[in-house]
């Protein structure tokens, strides 16, 4: 690696299928370039990656974001429901978020 490479990660994952994968990337490239050239929307087709909210390390940034060396991009799927209205209807139901649904 030379000054003008960064090594990052980018991952992805839906309910079935998880992806990181690792770059060596010129310096200067956003998280958008590297997302749009990454192939994984072909990896995840259908899925709407290509308006999906992204990553760094857990802290939501825009796609034009500069990545530096060590970055891992993420890709935020759409949750199907918020984690407080599941909590709540678990609680009705007398269950909570570490019981199976047969117990």
């Amino acid at each position: 690696m030379t000054a003008d490479t960064l090594r990052v990660e980018l991952a992805c994952a839906t309910g079935s299928q998880q992806e990181l994968i690792e770059f060596t990337v010129s310096s200067h490239r956003t998280v958008g370039q590297i997302i749009d050239e990454s192939g994984i929307y072909d990896l995840f087709p259908g899925q709407g990656l290509e308006s999906a909210a992204v990553g760094i390390w857990g802290r939501p940034v825009d796609r034009d974001q500069r990545v530096r060396d060590g970055d891992r991009i993420e890709i935020y799927r759409p949750l199907k429901m918020d984690p407080r209205e599941a909590r709540r209807r678990l609680a009705e139901s007398g269950r909570t978020m570490n019981q199976k649904s047969d117990d």
